[in-house]
């Protein structure tokens, strides 16, 4: 009789394949309220490693971290109509506290434009105040009404970007460098996932803001992630809250401005990304241990398997030594696997005697005995070659399953059959838009013909590119 598989297939039930994982790599569980979720250490410490990674590029591009409250007087949200009307089916509002009605009701953060917008309006006196880069890494509330750990919760991590300009044209580029040398950057690079940037929709637009910037992926089951967004807030919010500076010349101007936000939403996208039916793939430039060191059996293994975990760490690697020989080393190799570490150094009795160990390697697959003496030396340029083998995965996959149609029909039975489809904004709009949403299908994003990011959405050339979505 066949064993059973750890985890369900992918072909079989994507969808299954995903909790499955999530459960058995012990990335985290549902959370006693409907919506929210419990992130395990393990999980926890993917999250840990993108913060950083995200955290040097946000200061790099200037912006500094601060904290603004979790409460938010509702009618701080009510100033710009159009930001309240985008989040009211998903507020979570507070009317009692301490045993009394409270005077006005209290929202709980589904964003921080409006608070954060009390306060620059408070700060921004002069154009020697500007720009104003702000920052915070926080949890918000959005009452979720299909939730999926990860995805979609109730209650999720992130970071928020928010700051105000003197000049339109300023606050359109640092959107621009958010999204490209901030949100790209570190998803290619690190996460290795080959996103599509591009602008959204009128429809899909941020509420609130002028032009909304994304990063798009495509997962494992030809699905679209929206990875993260980069917003242009014109001025909006600095008319509803009068955030006004002294310009040069004498005048007072309303600020421009931005802003953008990842969340723990990518450890979904990561998983959906990379994970095969063994379990997850970390790319090694993100995975908190690059490389785990397991003892087969034996003292003289533990022995050594430390020595080796200590010498791999002084070479700037990030290890774990796993030395539990009294858990079976077949079970153990197997929870390595799912938690999708991308090295095993495998060691045991007749390895000491051969000077050699057992090397695997989970994203290319596949097994060799090496020297163990030039493990330091080899490793490194290894784990480099892994974390471009997933990034070409990932384009690969977007390629050879994105289609060029010419009608909303095709459109509509590319991301059907498991895929992405161009086709010209212009034999889309408005209309169209409505109609393939009717087929649960939608507009990620527009793109001009060279893949870049188009100055709007009627530019000359503009394509849309169409997918179902998560």
């Amino acid at each position: 009789m066949a064993k059973a598989p750890v985890l369900t297939p992918q072909a079989d039930d994507f969808p299954r394949w995903y909790q499955d994982l999530i459960s058995k790599a012990e990335l985290a569980d549902n959370g006693p309220v409907r919506g929210t979720m419990v992130i395990r250490p393990y999980g926890y410490g993917l999250w840990e490693r993108m913060q950083r990674e995200l955290d040097d590029r946000i200061k790099e591009a200037g912006a500094s971290n601060a904290y603004f409250p979790l409460f938010i007087p509702q009618s701080y949200l009510t100033r710009e109509a159009e930001h309240v009307e985008g989040f009211a089916p998903e507020l979570a509002v507070v009317t009692h506290g301490g045993g009394k009605e409270l005077d006005e009701p209290i929202v709980v953060r589904p964003t921080s434009e409006a608070i954060v917008n009390e306060y620059f309006s408070k700060w921004v006196q002069s154009y020697r105040d500007l720009p104003l880069l702000i920052n915070q890494w926080a949890n918000v509330v959005r009452w979720e009404m299909r939730p999926r750990v990860f995805l979609r919760t109730t209650e999720f991590l992130w970071q928020e970007g928010h700051t105000a300009h003197a000049t339109y044209e300023d606050a359109r580029e640092y959107a621009a460098r958010i999204h490209r040398d901030v949100y790209a950057d570190f998803m290619v690079n690190v996460l290795g996932i080959d996103v599509v940037l591009g602008r959204k929709t009128a429809k899909e637009r941020f509420a609130g803001a002028i032009n909304t910037l994304t990063l798009e992926g495509m997962m494992g089951d030809g699905k679209a992630l929206q990875l993260g967004t980069s917003h242009e807030l014109g001025q909006n919010f600095a008319k509803a809250f009068n955030t006004q500076y002294l310009s040069q010349a004498g005048d007072r101007e309303l600020v421009w401005q931005t802003s953008w936000g990842v969340s723990t939403r990518m450890v979904g996208g990561l998983i959906m990304s990379h994970g095969d039916d063994s379990g997850l793939r970390v790319p090694p430039r993100l995975a908190s241990t690059q490389v785990v060191v397991l003892a087969i059996k034996g003292e003289e293994s533990v022995a050594a398997v430390r020595a080796l975990g200590d010498k791999l760490t002084d070479a700037g690697l990030r290890v774990r030594v796993d030395d539990r020989v009294d858990i079976p080393f077949g079970r153990r190799a197997v929870d390595w696997e799912l938690k999708g570490v991308p090295v095993r150094i495998e060691i045991g009795p007749r390895d000491l005697e051969n000077g050699t160990a057992m090397l695997a390697r989970r994203i290319p697959g596949g097994k060799e005995p090496v020297r163990a003496e030039s493990l330091a030396e080899i490793l490194p340029a290894i784990l480099e070659e892994d974390q471009a083998l997933l990034l070409k995965q990932s384009r690969e996959r977007r390629e050879t399953r994105t289609s060029d149609v010419a009608t909303l029909d095709e459109a509509a039975q590319a991301a059907m059959a498991g895929g992405w489809a161009r086709i010209p904004w212009a034999k889309v709009g408005p209309e169209g838009e409505a109609k393939l949403a009717e087929q649960a299908v939608s507009v990620r994003c527009l793109i001009a013909e060279d893949g870049s990011v188009p100055d709007a959405d009627d530019a000359p050339g503009t394509v849309a590119v169409v997918a179902r979505a998560y």
